[in-house]
């Protein structure tokens, strides 16, 4: 699945999308940071409801196809300015990590 098919499928708020065909291979939902950063693995959807600049630092760090922040969260402006930088996909969700993950 792509990262458009998974907006779409969702029905996801984009907040920065840098590669719509970007392939998404497995999910990973998990707040703690440092938690990611040493078992998300690469192409996956990351679900999480941290909206800081390190949440773009980790997600980028791992290289996760795209970041999903749940429960209506949102994403602070230095985080927004990295994630456009760094070319990570960010979508938003009013849902809960979750009913998210039962969808996906």
């Amino acid at each position: 699945m792509t990262t458009a098919q998974l907006r779409d499928k969702l029905n996801l708020t984009v907040i920065n999308e840098a590669d719509t065909e970007r392939e998404i291979t497995c999910g990973y939902a998990c707040d703690l940071l440092s938690w990611v950063m040493g078992r998300a693995p690469a192409d996956c959807v990351w679900i999480t409801v941290m909206s800081n600049t390190n949440v773009v630092a980790v997600a980028s760090l791992v290289d996760v196809a795209c970041v999903i922040i749940a429960e209506g969260a949102e994403l602070d402006a230095d985080a927004l300015e990295k994630a456009v930088s760094a070319g990570i996909n960010v979508y938003a969700s009013e849902l809960d990590t979750y009913s998210l993950v039962k969808l996906i």
